[in-house]
């Protein structure tokens, strides 16, 4: 079953359920997939995203609702920050299992490896293995200093 097919039964569910909030997660994620569809289609891409494309968007979701939720908490609003995580987890719910530290470096020392990068300047590659592999499983933005000094 692909992602969009799970986003689209666990709508359907959230309707007959009447979860409001859970509802209105799941249509902006699915609004979010068209957008991205509708901008592929303008470039050629008749088919819409792929679903690593879709897994990076909801990553996307999930960062920017943790990094509101932390927003709301320092402004002491903790009513809008528990909206923002619960949001988070519906989410989650569509992501693969995220990597902990020490899988992520595993991942970092493998895709150097492979590479046989010896410096700064195979980041680039590095990180390419490490997006084609681990989309949706790790924070590529925690991950990238770890390979910037894993080869400094």
């Amino acid at each position: 079953m692909t992602l969009r097919t799970q986003i689209s039964d666990s709508l359907k569910q959230a309707m007959k359920d009447k979860d409001a909030n859970r509802l209105s997660t799941l249509r902006l994620i699915n609004a979010a997939i068209k957008d991205k569809d509708i901008a592929a289609r303008s470039t050629g891409q008749d088919e819409g995203v792929s679903e690593d494309e879709v897994l990076a968007i909801l990553g996307k979701m999930s960062k920017q609702r943790l990094e509101s939720a932390r927003a709301y908490e320092e402004g002491g609003r903790l009513d809008l920050a528990d909206r923002e995580r619960e949001e988070i987890s519906v989410i989650e719910e569509f992501l693969p299992r995220q990597l902990d530290e020490a899988e992520s470096a595993r991942a970092v020392d493998e895709a150097v490896a492979e590479v046989g990068a010896t410096s700064i300047r195979d980041m680039g590659k590095v990180m390419g293995i490490l997006k084609s592999r681990y989309t949706g499983q790790m924070d590529f933005g925690t991950v990238g200093p770890m390979v910037k000094n894993r080869l400094s």
